[in-house]
């Protein structure tokens, strides 16, 4: 059987600021359990570019995402994880859940991932788009537990994407340091931990082999803000936790481009 993939995208991440904060525990604990390495992002560290190497395995010159407003991008041909994974096997099944519209959203200036219509018809493909930038990413984040949640529990994709801003909209507006920013982590954490529980369900009731994978865009600077080549803004993580099966044997160093072939080395 091939093991179940679980990538989670935490944007605007500064994972130190969420470690050494103490409203991140689940976090903590899933960085000492699993796999672990830092990797940095190539400037600008922005969101568009970030994701499109992160879900695509491309370097900033092959998917020519320049910035947020995706001009002159490439991503026809660069298809994403979720993609190739169903290329590399046409029985494979998978589920995106965003609420940043480039992300997921046809009528926005991407999408990074691929709609797949087709699949979409068959069932084997489930996109669900909602939309932080207008409500607000504390109940965006929250629906996109909800439903990620269920399609776990009740259908158990082959490969799945998920993807949560609160920390970055708190970071831009009230910078890393103060309680804001805090809270919104914390809420990411129990998001986290939801995931996980629901993951162990399908482990003990399906035999099912999961691997879950934590990883940022970018970081931010302590006033709030990203987008320059400063530390902090292009400080990356990955963090793997094999369940019901054990952690991936990766190199301890890696470029960001390097996530996507990973992982579907795990799946080939």
């Amino acid at each position: 059987m091939k093991p179940k993939i679980l990538l989670v995208g935490i944007d605007g991440l500064v994972l130190s600021t969420a470690l050494d904060s103490g409203q991140a525990p689940y976090l903590q604990s899933l960085k000492k359990r699993g796999y672990f390495t830092e990797f940095t992002m190539d400037v600008p560290t922005l969101s568009g570019p970030g994701w499109s190497t992160l879900l695509t395995g491309s370097t900033h010159a092959e998917h020519k995402v320049g910035d947020n407003s995706f001009i002159g991008h490439n991503l026809l041909r660069r298809p994403d994880l979720l993609s190739r994974a169903f290329y590399q096997d046409q029985s494979t099944t998978t589920f995106a859940a965003a609420g940043w519209p480039p992300l997921v959203d046809p009528a926005g200036p991407g999408p990074v991932i691929h709609q797949r219509r087709e699949q979409q018809l068959s069932f084997q493909h489930r996109v669900i788009v909602r939309d932080g930038e207008t409500h607000g990413y504390r109940q965006i984040d929250a629906e996109i537990a909800d439903v990620a949640i269920y399609a776990i529990s009740q259908h158990g994709p082959d490969v799945s994407f998920i993807y949560f801003c609160g920390a970055d909209e708190a970071g831009h507006t009230h910078g890393t340091l103060g309680q804001e920013y805090l809270h919104a982590i914390a809420r990411i954490d129990d998001h986290l931990h939801r995931l996980e529980s629901a993951l162990l369900t399908r482990t003990q009731n399906y035999k099912e082999e999961w691997l879950l994978v934590l990883t940022t865009d970018h970081g931010h600077l302590d006033e709030g803000g990203h987008g320059g080549d400063s530390d902090q803004e292009k400080a990356s993580f990955l963090i793997a936790v094999g369940i019901g099966r054990g952690n991936p044997d990766w190199n301890e160093r890696m470029e960001p481009h390097d996530l996507v072939p990973l992982l579907l080395d795990e799946r080939a």
